[in-house]
């Protein structure tokens, strides 16, 4: 790094990660008269996009109208409207298609590379990085940030445990939700919404669900106080995950946080049925002729829920067969499948993805162009903004559309 030491750079940008890159790519190729360099704390970049998706890369969704793409957000929706109208998932995949990563959808919606591998990704991400002139210094930290008298901004930096002075005109914060940043970002005037885990699994000990890792249901419907999710479930050898639970700990992240993650959690095994509906199947159940002699607990009333679940679910009614059921016990039943209630005693991580809801507050942002309202020339992308999307490819469309509009913004 020592030969850049004394340059002063049109654009620097914090953080090494999808927004940072998105946004210094299209700032240098916009205008390659620039110099534009990225800071990276650790010894290679894109680290979050390696990891994701199980080393696949989940890298959008294939829900390209911007009113129904905000509805995964739970925070940061009604700012990300009018970005989304400027560059949405459709955009994304002709970025990366264009250069030549293909991308496709699965069932679900979630959009990964043909390859299957993320390093499709960061290795697309670093080569447009690199033809566009981009400069990229690993192993580098941000410690400090000066306004200049004159506009601009004076960094001090640690690389190979030194440290030293970098000038830029622009600064971008794309460093997600790291604490010492955010102090800095608030050491300039901005309101910092404390960051606090937003995708997270369950931890649940219940014996209606012990011994049941690798089990899961479809469609089922998760509630906790006035929040209601829907989706598969997943149970695990601590609990419930799975992308039912995964948005519920999404949309309540501050409310369990609160908790000190410890919560009622009602789960609905059938999804949308009713207690008075589930009640009417388990009493035709019953009724049936040819159910009279069979166990209940071998002769399950809904296809959807797996036998090994339905046994510990029904374990109360014993060895008893259908036609010995009392109509009490049909309803202690009806109740567990429908509205069965279980405590959440903690949390536990999305296996290696780490995302928070807080960063800086949007209101303190242009969304059209992501500089800050309250400092000339500093600009945000990505997660070091209180913006979160629940699981499938949302938060880092969030990161490409931020780092993109910034970009547009550091290139004029």
């Amino acid at each position: 790094m020592a030969g850049s030491l004394t340059q002063n750079w049109d654009v620097v940008i914090a953080g090494g990660g999808p927004a940072g890159f998105f946004a210094a790519i299209r700032c240098a190729e916009l205008n390659p008269k620039l110099s534009v360099l990225i800071i990276e704390r650790a010894s290679q970049t894109l680290g979050k996009v390696l990891i994701s998706g199980g080393g696949r890369c989940n890298v959008t969704h294939a829900c390209y109208d911007p009113a129904q793409l905000i509805t995964h957000y739970p925070r940061g929706g009604t700012e990300l409207r009018g970005a989304f109208s400027r560059f949405h998932p459709k955009d994304t995949v002709e970025w990366f298609e264009a250069r030549g990563v293909k991308l496709k959808t699965e069932a679900d919606g979630r959009m990964f590379p043909v390859t299957d591998d993320s390093n499709t990704i960061a290795d697309c991400l670093r080569e447009a990085a690199r033809k566009a002139g981009v400069r990229v210094e690993l192993r580098t930290s941000l410690l400090r940030v000066e306004k200049g008298s004159k506009g601009g901004f004076r960094l001090e930096v640690r690389n190979d445990a030194k440290n030293f002075i970098l000038q830029t005109k622009k600064l971008l914060i794309a460093t997600g939700s790291d604490r010492k940043t955010l102090d800095i970002v608030k050491s300039l005037g901005h309101t910092i919404i404390d960051p606090v885990p937003s995708l997270f699994t369950f931890n649940i000990k219940d014996k209606r669900i012990e011994g049941l890792s690798g089990v899961s249901v479809e469609h089922v419907t998760l509630r906790m106080d006035a929040i209601t999710t829907r989706g598969a479930l997943l149970i695990t050898h601590w609990g419930m995950s799975g992308p039912a639970a995964l948005r519920l700990s999404a949309w309540g992240a501050r409310e369990l946080f609160e908790k000190k993650y410890h919560a009622r959690l009602t789960v609905n095994w059938l999804h949308d049925h009713s207690f008075d509906k589930a009640l009417e199947i388990l009493q035709r159940n019953k009724d049936w002729k040819e159910n009279a002699r069979r166990r209940v607990a071998s002769a399950p009333a809904f296809s959807q829920i797996p036998i090994r679940l339905w046994r510990q679910l029904v374990d109360f009614a014993g060895e008893k067969n259908w036609g010995d059921v009392s109509k009490a016990e049909l309803r202690k039943l009806a109740q567990e499948l429908t509205a069965g209630e279980f405590e959440i005693q903690g949390k536990g991580q999305f296996k290696e993805e780490f995302v928070t809801c807080g960063g800086v507050s949007l209101k303190e942002v242009d969304f059209k162009t992501m500089q800050s309202r309250a400092v000339d020339d500093l600009f945000f992308a990505g997660e070091v903004l209180d913006i979160d999307g629940i699981t499938g490819g949302f938060n880092f469309q969030s990161s490409w559309t931020t780092g993109w509009l910034a970009g547009n913004a550091l290139g004029e």
